[in-house]
């Protein structure tokens, strides 16, 4: 109570301070003199524009000081709910709050208040710039400007607080069961009649949430769209396993795929719950598996593996083969007690580090401490499945398993530079024989280019090894320089989907990878027998990287001293025609 007293006195003291800026704001339009832009006498508080037109004053339109007032006490509103400490929230959006910037006889000048919305002049914010002063203020496009109308409410909703009038969120339980009912739905949609019950903060679809808003601002979307789901529920099921329950699943949403059926009354009421995992059949169409299958690695059986049908384009030329499969595209959902956990960091560390590090693009990381699900702008991933995906639970079941993290270099554009394709492709030949031995085939596409540091980051890695002399012993070294870290992968998550699946052994491990094999073991998954890349499937170039890796801790029966890792060299660009 006497932090909440303290409270109360600060904002009285912003409120006198206001009042005081209202007070001096006038005194100076009575006193300035309208004098002419043209003029070559610089008044005291003008912002001049070079050759255009000065911006309408913000002020003046607006209502002045008490618009910003009464913007202020609609944000002040709200201040209980902040999970950081009330009183140091306050005293925060007093110091914030500077005085008058000079206002010429026009009302073109500018007032710097320290509003919720950051510390930009409004006249800076009014004309779209950081700062005030020798910017050309945007030209307006009247029939744009009608387009854009009416998309959103008038009123910009930054953020919501846990004790805001209204708010309401909808009960989710995560980890809780044996039902959906009991857990809870998750419910992150923005529109008006769910803002106020959504206990989920971010959007659907990840990354690709981007290209959602730009449609809506395009007006090529309503904002309040909602997608008919009829026909979109899964062909096959995976049914709940023990490992939907409790915290073995804290990076997506076990019950994603079924939320058209499960909520189906929900959603037709209005409850805006969307699914995150969406499931199908599929085949696979690999050349290098219609070499294998010429060679005699594996047959034809009509069932796992199939024959691929004639071209027109190409008459009377064989196609060769393709994999049967079923596949999952599963988007991301944090649990964040659940992930913070995992990683090692407290709750609080990690809500203020995907705050800070997305530029503040979710608020509600720290004002809803409440809400404890996020649905991040990152890939997720695909699982593909080779055989029946009903036996993935008995434990006497033979299961191969590829985890792979994605590398469209190579898997897509067929790079020499590293092994990820030939490896992808040696997992997925193993996957197809242990279905076709009446076992089950796993391949777990991970969306985390360049072991999550992206395709900028990893090409600027290639050009510092191509031009210092590629080398195992620098490899990682090489990465770290440009990237900060070697690897951001935080192979920790990884096992969620493993659990998803119900896998509780994995007979063949087709991964390296000491990271993903210490999580997969770490989540109580035991695993058989580990694969190799087999050495005549490394590009001259891979072998940089599979012997620095091997020298890191990478799974193999080489070994790799000090003196081995430094004479594995790859080739250098002036040994390539370009």
């Amino acid at each position: 109570m006497a932090e909440l007293q303290q409270v109360l006195e600060l904002l009285q003291q912003l409120t006198a301070k206001q009042d005081a800026l209202a007070e001096e704001l006038k005194q100076q339009q009575h006193t300035c003199t309208c004098g002419n832009h043209s003029s070559s006498i610089s008044e005291q508080g003008v912002t001049h524009y070079p050759n255009a037109t000065p911006p309408h004053s913000p002020i003046a339109h607006t209502g002045g000081i008490d618009a910003l007032r009464s913007s202020r006490k609609n944000s002040m509103s709200s201040l209980n709910g902040l999970s950081t400490s009330p009183l140091t929230t306050a005293r925060n959006f007093l110091t914030g709050l500077t005085s008058t910037d000079g206002v010429n006889g026009n009302g073109n000048g500018a007032v710097t208040p320290g509003t919720p919305y950051g510390n930009l002049s409004l006249d800076a914010a009014a004309r779209g710039a950081g700062a005030p002063g020798g910017l050309l203020p945007p030209e307006k496009n009247e029939t744009d400007e009608k387009k854009g109308k009416g998309l959103y409410p008038s009123r910009v909703i930054l953020t919501t607080y846990p004790t805001q009038h209204g708010i309401n969120p909808t009960p989710l339980n995560w980890g809780a069961g044996p039902t959906a009912r009991e857990r809870g739905p998750v419910v992150c949609s923005r529109i008006k009649s769910n803002l106020l019950i959504r206990n989920a903060i971010g959007a659907h679809a990840g990354s690709y949430s981007i290209y959602r808003a730009l449609s809506i601002g395009m007006g090529q979307l309503r904002p309040d769209w909602r997608p008919d789901l009829t026909n979109t529920h899964p062909p096959f099921v995976l049914p709940p396993t023990q490992g939907w329950f409790g915290n073995k699943i804290v990076s997506f949403d076990p019950w994603g795929a079924m939320s058209q059926e499960i909520w189906a009354k929900e959603y037709a009421e209005g409850l805006d719950v969307r699914p995150t995992i969406s499931q199908t059949k599929a085949h696979i169409k690999i050349q290098e598996l219609d070499e294998l299958f010429k060679k005699g690695d594996f047959p034809c059986d009509g069932d796992i593996v199939i024959k691929s049908p004639e071209l027109p384009a190409f008459p009377g030329v064989d196609q060769g083969i393709e994999v049967n499969t079923y596949k999952a595209a599963i988007d991301p959902v944090w649990h964040l007690p659940g992930v913070a956990e995992r990683l090692g960091i407290a709750e609080s560390t990690l809500r203020r580090a995907l705050f800070e590090d997305t530029g503040g693009m979710y608020p509600e990381l720290l004002t809803r401490p409440d809400i404890k699900t996020f649905l991040p702008p990152i890939g997720g991933m695909t699982v593909y499945i080779m055989g029946d995906p009903a036996k993935l639970q008995d434990p006497e079941t033979e299961v191969t398993c590829r985890p792979h993290d994605s590398c469209a270099g190579s898997d897509v554009f067929g790079s020499d530079i590293c092994t990820c394709r030939p490896y992808l492709i040696f997992g997925i030949a193993e996957a197809l024989k242990c279905a076709q031995r009446g076992g089950v085939g796993v391949i777990i596409y991970f969306q985390k280019e360049g072991r999550a540091l992206g395709e900028v980051v990893k090409y600027m890695v290639y050009n510092r090894r191509k031009r210092g002399g590629d080398s195992a012993a620098e490899y990682f070294n090489n990465t770290e320089v440009v990237a900060g870290v070697k690897d951001a992968r935080h192979q920790a998550l990884m096992p969620d989907v493993l659990h998803f699946l119900g896998i509780k052994h994995i007979h063949n491990l087709i991964s390296m990878s000491n990271m993903k094999y210490d999580a997969i073991i770490g989540s109580g998954i035991t695993v058989g027998n580990r694969y190799e890349i087999p050495e005549e499937l490394i590009p001259a170039d891979g072998k940089v990287e599979i012997d620095a890796k091997i020298q890191a801790g990478y799974f193999s029966k080489k070994q790799m001293t000090d003196d081995l890792v430094k004479e594995t060299k790859g080739r250098n660009w002036e040994d390539i025609v370009h």
